[in-house]
């Protein structure tokens, strides 16, 4: 009987242990949630993750960056920087990082990570930018606007976690 038991007890930890693994993890085995870009002009997102399901938003801006926040087979739930969800098929998506200006008005981008350096260029709210580099505990990152490229703060980005590092 307590032998029974021990194996009754052995099995229950490892269901837990791999539905809890499971949780932490996506079908595609990446990170959830992460932040990729789109990759056309033209996009359907979708009430559901198939195309049998309505399309909720059409989304004209290639580059233009979202957070995954869930996969079911080739479909990922997306997350646009206004909190609207849809979902698209994983094709559509470009782990390319692109970041988008939040900030209202004309921000600036300076020549190096501090805002004491000279400012070298204006961008306005809404402009989508590629990620050169981010560092981590760096409060900006370096962004290349069209022919364009240098720092702007982190905090005024989209498509960009805090602590996130990246190198290009």
């Amino acid at each position: 009987m307590k032998t029974l038991f021990t194996a009754i007890i052995a099995l229950i930890m490892s269901i837990s242990t791999a539905m809890a693994q499971a949780a932490d993890s996506s079908e595609s085995g990446l990170e959830l949630p992460r932040m990729v870009s789109l990759r056309s002009d033209l996009i359907n997102g979708r009430s559901g993750p198939d195309t049998k399901y309505p399309i909720e938003w059409i989304y004209k801006q290639k580059g233009m960056p979202v957070e995954i926040i869930n996969e079911f087979g080739l479909w990922r739930q997306i997350q646009d920087w206004e909190g609207s969800k849809c979902w698209v098929h994983k094709s559509m998506l470009t782990g390319r990082r692109f970041v988008r200006v939040m900030n209202l008005g004309e921000n600036n981008i300076y020549n190096n990570d501090d805002y004491n350096s000279k400012v070298i260029a204006k961008v306005e709210d809404g402009v989508i930018g590629e990620v050169k580099e981010c560092k981590k505990g760096n409060d900006f990152c370096l962004i290349k606007f069209g022919s364009i490229e240098g720092w702007v703060p982190k905090n005024i980005l989209f498509g960009i976690y805090k602590d996130e590092n990246i190198n290009t």
